[in-house]
C-alpha cells in the first residue's frame, strides 16, 4: 500500500468537492451520499465549479511530487483542469446542448444507474426527480446568456433536442412517469405516501422538459446559427479536450482520409471471401444475415449472448494476455430502459457494489439481431475494452488516489483504448471468423469516416467529389456515412447529428487508437534499444495501471 501524499490529498479533495457540486457525476462514479440531489446548473453553479478548478490548480502549484505516481497525477490534473478553466473562460457552458451528451440527457440518464430495490432507494429517486425543475431552470439561464452574448448551439441541435424534450415531457408517456409508475420496492407496490411523492415528482420532471422544449423553439432557435461548424479556434480546444493530446488538425484530416481508404481495402478482401469477387459490403451483410447461426431473436436472447460472449472473453484473456483484477472479472450485460439504439458502458462504483455494465438500448419494435457485426462491440465495451480499462483503474486503490481512479477520463484515452482493444482481439485470434472480422472492420471504417467528417465540417474543408464536393456540410457528411457503414439509416442519422453537435469527440476514437499504437511502438523500440525483449502483457499492465491519463501524459511514460 502506497502512503498517500500531499498531492493525493489535493486530488481527493477535488473529487469530494466535485461530487458535492455535481451530484449526478457522483452517482456515475459511485461516490455515495448524493443520489438524492441534482446540483446547480445555473451560471452561478458553473462559476462555483470554476472556483474549485482554480483552487485545485493553485494548491497543486505549491506542491512538488514525491514519486512517479505524484508526477503523473500532477501532469494529468494540470492538463485536464487547465482545459476546464479554458472552456469556462470561453463560456462554452452557455452552448452546452447536443443530442447525446449535454444536461438534458444527463438529467434523464442518471436514473438508469440508481438502485431501485428498496423503499429508501425510491425515496431518493423521488427527491432527485423533484429537484429536476430547479436544475433545468438554471440550465436554461445559461442558454439565455448564450443567446444574449454567445456562444450559441447550432440550430440543428436546438431542433433535435426539442424533439427529445417532447418525448420526455409527454404527460402520459414520459420516461419519468413510466419509471415512477414501475416502482416496486421489495417486490411490492409502493406505499401510498411514497407513491404520491413519486407521481408528483415525475410529473414535475416531465413538466421541466416541456418547458425546455418550449424555450428551445420559442426562445433559443431564433439566435441559433444554421451553420453546424464551430470554426478552428473553438474546435482546437474541443479537440484537446477529447483527444487529450495536441495533434496537427490538418495532418489528422489527411490521415483520416488515408486510413478510411486503408480499412476499406481490408474490407474488400474479407467481402470477397464471404460473398465472392466484385461483391459489395451489402452483399456480404446479406449473406451473413441469412445465416441462422448468426441471428438472435428477442432481447432476452441478445442479453444472454452479450453476457456469454463477455464471460468467454474474460476467461480466455485472464492470465494469458492480461492479469484482470478479481473485481473486474464481472461485467453485467443489460438491456437499457431507453430505446435510442445506443450501446454503452457504465463503470462500477468505488467499492464495486455496482459492477461495470454494458447496456444495449434497443429501439421500439426491433426484435432481430445479427451477431457478426456486434461481437467486436462486446469487446469494445467489455473486456479488453472499457470494462477492463475502467475497472482496473478503480481497483488500483493501493496506488491511485480517487481522482485518478474515478474522475480522470478523456475520450482519446478511453475510446482510443477500446478501438485498440478491438484490433487486439483480431491480433489474438478472436476475430478469425470472416463475419466477425467484417463487423470489426465496418466499425473501424465508421470511426475513420468520423475523423474526416468532424474535422471536415468544423474546419470548413473541401469534401472529395465522391461525397458531393464543395465545403463539407451535413449533406456531404451523410453521403460519407452512408457509403462507409452498414448501420441502420435511422441510427446513422442520429450519429450524424451527434458528430455535428459534439465537435472533437468523434475523431477521438480513431485518433486515440492511433496514439495508443504509437505509444506501444515507442515502448517496443525503447525495450529493444535496451537489449530487452518487449512484453505486450507487461506494457498493457503498466499502461492500464496509470488509470485514464491524458494521452500526452501516457506517451511521456514510455518515451
Amino acid at each position: 500500500m502506497r502512503t498517500p501524499t500531499p498531492i493525493d490529498a489535493v486530488a481527493d479533495d477535488d473529487t469530494r468537492h466535485l461530487a458535492e457540486l455535481r451530484p449526478l457525476t457522483a452517482t456515475a462514479i459511485g461516490v455515495p451520499g448524493f443520489d438524492h440531489l441534482v446540483g446547480d446548473y445555473s451560471p452561478a453553479g458553473h462559476a462555483a465549479l470554476d472556483r474549485l478548478t482554480r483552487d485545485t490548480l493553485a494548491r497543486l502549484d505549491a506542491l512538488s511530487p514525491v514519486d512517479d505516481v505524484d508526477a503523473v497525477t500532477l501532469a494529468a490534473m494540470r492538463e485536464r483542469l487547465g482545459l476546464d478553466a479554458e472552456l469556462y473562460a470561453a463560456r462554452e457552458y452557455r452552448a452546452d446542448l447536443n443530442v447525446i451528451a449535454s444536461p438534458p440527457q444527463e438529467f434523464r440518464d442518471v436514473f438508469d444507474l440508481m438502485p431501485t430495490a428498496t423503499a429508501a432507494d425510491w425515496e431518493r429517486i423521488a427527491e432527485r426527480l423533484g429537484r429536476l425543475p430547479e436544475a433545468m431552470a438554471g440550465y436554461l439561464d445559461c442558454l439565455r446568456e448564450g443567446a444574449a452574448s454567445g456562444p450559441v448551439p447550432a440550430l440543428r441541435q436546438v431542433t433535435e433536442v426539442a424533439r427529445q424534450a417532447d418525448e420526455l415531457g409527454d404527460a402520459a408517456s414520459s420516461f419519468f412517469v413510466r419509471f415512477a409508475a414501475g416502482a416496486r420496492p421489495e417486490g411490492s407496490e409502493a406505499q401510498p405516501e411514497l407513491r404520491s411523492r413519486l407521481d408528483a415528482a415525475a410529473s414535475s420532471a416531465a413538466a421541466a422538459y416541456r418547458e425546455l422544449a418550449r424555450f428551445l423553439r420559442e426562445g433559443l432557435a431564433a439566435h441559433a446559427a444554421s451553420d453546424d461548424a464551430v470554426g478552428r479556434e473553438r474546435y482546437a480546444r474541443f479537440s484537446r479536450l477529447f483527444v487529450s493530446a495536441a495533434v496537427d488538425l490538418d495532418e489528422t484530416y489527411a490521415w483520416g482520409l488515408a486510413e478510411l481508404a486503408r480499412v476499406n481495402a481490408e474490407i474488400d478482401e474479407v467481402v470477397a471471401r464471404i460473398a465472392g469477387p466484385g461483391k459489395t459490403v451489402a452483399d456480404a451483410a446479406a449473406v451473413l444475415d441469412a445465416d441462422p447461426a448468426r441471428r438472435l431473436h428477442g432481447t432476452d436472447a441478445l442479453r444472454e449472448w452479450m453476457q456469454r460472449t463477455s464471460d468467454e472473453a474474460v476467461r480466455a484473456l485472464n492470465g494469458t494476455h492480461f492479469d484482470i483484477p478479481p473485481e473486474a472479472q464481472t461485467l453485467e450485460c443489460r438491456i437499457a430502459p431507453s430505446n435510442s439504439g445506443g450501446i454503452y458502458y457504465t463503470g462500477p462504483t468505488d467499492d464495486f457494489s455496482r459492477p461495470g455494465r454494458m447496456w444495449w438500448s434497443v429501439p421500439d419494435g426491433v426484435t432481430e439481431f445479427s451477431t457478426w457485426n456486434e461481437k467486436t462491440t462486446v469487446y469494445h465495451e467489455g473486456v479488453p475494452g472499457h470494462h477492463l480499462q475502467v475497472s482496473a483503474a478503480v481497483a488500483a486503490r493501493a496506488t491511485l488516489n480517487s481522482w485518478r481512479r474515478l474522475v480522470s477520463w478523456s475520450s482519446g484515452h478511453g475510446e482510443g483504448w477500446a478501438l485498440y482493444a478491438e484490433r487486439l482481439m483480431d491480433e489474438f485470434g478472436f476475430l478469425g471468423d470472416d463475419g466477425d472480422r467484417l463487423g470489426m472492420l465496418d466499425a473501424q471504417r465508421l470511426r475513420a469516416a468520423r475523423v474526416v467528417l468532424d474535422l471536415g465540417v468544423h474546419l470548413g474543408k473541401d469534401a472529395p467529389a465522391e461525397y458531393g464536393g464543395g465545403v463539407w456540410d451535413a449533406e456531404a457528411g451523410w453521403a460519407l456515412l452512408c457509403a462507409n457503414s452498414t448501420m441502420d439509416r435511422a441510427f446513422l442519422r442520429f450519429e450524424l447529428n451527434r458528430y455535428l453537435g459534439w465537435p472533437g469527440q468523434a475523431p477521438s476514437y480513431k485518433v486515440g487508437q492511433r496514439l495508443w499504437e504509437q505509444v506501444r511502438a515507442d515502448a517496443r523500440a525503447a525495450a529493444e534499444a535496451r537489449g530487452e525483449a518487449f512484453s505486450l502483457k507487461d506494457f498493457h499492465t503498466r499502461a492500464l495501471g496509470l488509470g485514464s491519463v491524458p494521452l500526452d501524459v501516457l506517451g511521456a511514460q514510455f518515451a
